[in-house]
């Protein structure tokens, strides 16, 4: 008998292998309660994500330190969280009500609290994918900060090299720096970093506050003194889940709050039996489109078409989007703010009382109705079931319950594009989510044909909803685009949405089973190109046009 062929793994099936195991050992932790990051418990977070070496962090499998998915990381976590050897992942359990200041992260809307200057708590409240993403970000921060202390300490542990102190020195007794001064620790910092001095200077640039511009010196020092402190005088860093949190994910608690929220709303405002369409989307694309006209006549006619929307979106013009905001409060829009602890803040906007004869849209598919609707904030990974089945549930009032007449849900959102480039459009045909079989093919009233014209590139086909857009790497993903699947891009809450849809229309009669769907994606970044990751920066003034043109495109649907 000739012996079976054995095929050779590739990259995409140890990567796929890879991000499985991360998920089993991050679920298997978080039901244990506790664990040491880099400590036996750790070790397979560890390994699978130096094995994965996904894109976003760089180099983590190298011994130079990685300084572009530093910032990454530290811009989605806490300030000061380098410096902790606890770190907490709690529930909404009171915080808010204590004497802690809550410290918000940058780029992630989470509420954190230093308790002391060992501890750092962190409020999860959008479900399983915010552990993940955190999980993740702490197991890159740990490895990096091992890599500086492999590189400072010398004679087993007896002493640490001459740039470590005068680090040091600097960082314990903050002192102020000449330019003359900064130089040199920047010559220093570039032999424990293992990079030159032209990119220790642009990540000392970035990071640099007005409070503290020499954030980047502190930042490094405390990694590498913690990781010291862990090698040589086992005082190992941990990470714990308070009882409250294991109990409280998977149950929808904040979700549930969050829908009713908005339910009462409707009730209270004799809206909750009209036609209703959900839109997830940022808060400001729905508001400007459908107000901005009328709200600013004079900029109006000096700016057409998405010149309005571009100034409008320019950090400087705040008195413009007050003006904007101002209106729409007196013309139909309700903004509720978020109390649930769920981040995600909603405009409820009913058209009747919207001036159709002078904004920019016609009535043509709703003649004779008065829409409603409801503009949700981003969802972030798994809380986007949670908060859309939640949503679409019928309401319970007084003994009453009353089934929402949803007629369509447009969700529209950033994504990683796997041919083209930033700023650039997805018309998804289906959701595939990663590590598992299940895939959602659904009808997108959205076609190709509707986003061209806007002068970006347009593409249509598969997405795969990834568990996180921090652990995919070159490999696995020209797998997708590459094999038969045909993906056109990545995003984390697609497989999400439409599976709250279908379980709410097709199997559980909440919604009407003809309710419309709408997805479309602008191009955060394109993970295939090297230095067009989300690491690389944000879109800038160039998400305007792509961002406006959905939003156009699923209002003349609705109206």
């Amino acid at each position: 008998m000739s012996k079976p062929i054995q095929k050779e793994r590739t990259r995409a099936h140890e990567s796929t292998s890879a991000i499985e195991r991360l998920y089993i050992s991050m679920r298997h932790l978080f039901s244990r309660g506790f664990y040491k990051p880099m400590g036996v418990s750790g070790e397979t977070l560890r390994k699978s994500l130096l094995s994965l070496r996904p894109e976003i962090y760089g180099s983590i499998a190298e011994d130079k330190t990685e300084l572009n998915g530093l910032v990454y990381v530290i811009e989605r976590l806490p300030e000061g969280i380098e410096e902790c050897q606890f770190i907490y992942l709690t529930a909404d359990e009171g915080y808010r009500n204590s004497k802690f200041k809550a410290i918000v992260p940058p780029k992630r809307r989470r509420n954190c609290y230093r308790i002391d200057k060992n501890q750092m708590n962190i409020e999860i409240t959008r479900g399983r994918s915010e552990i993940y993403d955190i999980l993740t970000h702490l197991t890159f921060l740990f490895i990096e900060s091992h890599k500086i202390k492999d590189r400072v300490v010398i004679n087993n542990g007896e002493s640490f090299i001459r740039e470590w102190l005068l680090l040091e020195d600097i960082v314990l007794h903050n002192k102020t720096l000449t330019d003359e001064e900064k130089d040199v620790i920047v010559v220093h910092l570039g032999n424990i970093l293992g990079r030159t001095y032209d990119e220790i200077y642009d990540a000392y640039n970035t990071f640099s506050t007005e409070e503290n511009p020499n954030r980047f010196f502190h930042l490094i020092y405390w990694l590498g003194k913690l990781a010291i402190n862990e090698s040589l005088y086992d005082q190992k860093r941990s990470i714990k889940f308070s009882s409250v949190l294991t109990e409280e994910i998977g149950h929808h608690y904040y979700g549930e709050l969050w829908a009713n929220s908005i339910k009462k709303v409707l009730l209270d405002n004799g809206l909750i039996e009209r036609p209703i369409h959900i839109i997830s989307a940022n808060m400001h694309s729905v508001m400007n489109s459908i107000y901005g006209k009328n709200a600013l006549p004079k900029e109006a006619k000096k700016h057409k078409d998405f010149q309005l929307f571009e100034l409008l979106s320019n950090s400087n013009s705040s008195a413009l989007q007050s003006a904007v905001k101002n209106y729409a409060s007196e013309n139909g829009l309700i903004y509720i703010k978020d109390t649930s602890g769920t981040n995600i803040n909603v405009q409820v906007i009913d058209t009747d009382k919207v001036d159709f004869d002078t904004n920019s849209f016609n009535k043509v598919n709703s003649v004779g109705e008065k829409p409603v609707i409801i503009v949700m904030d981003y969802a972030f990974g798994e809380q986007a079931f949670e908060t859309m089945d939640e949503l679409l549930k019928p309401y319970k009032t007084g003994g009453n319950t009353i089934h929402l007449d949803v007629q369509s849900v447009s969700i529209m959102g950033k994504a990683g594009i796997l041919e083209g480039g930033k700023g650039d459009i997805m018309i998804p045909s289906s959701h595939i989510f990663e590590g598992t079989a299940d895939n959602y093919p659904f009808k997108n009233e959205l076609s190709k044909k509707d986003l061209e014209g806007f002068g970006v590139q347009v593409f249509d086909g598969a997405m795969i909803t990834v568990l996180g857009t921090s652990l995919q790497n070159k490999d696995l993903l020209k797998f997708f685009h590459d094999s038969t699947w045909n993906v056109i891009g990545l995003e984390m809450e697609g497989a999400h949405y439409q599976k709250a849809i279908q379980s709410a229309s097709k199997i559980r009669g909440n919604i009407s089973e003809n309710v419309k769907v709408r997805y479309a994606y602008y191009a955060s970044d394109n993970p295939l190109e090297t230095g067009a990751t989300l690491a690389s920066g944000g879109l800038g003034m160039s998400g305007v046009t792509p961002t406006y043109a959905i939003t156009q495109k699923i209002l003349e649907q609705i109206f």
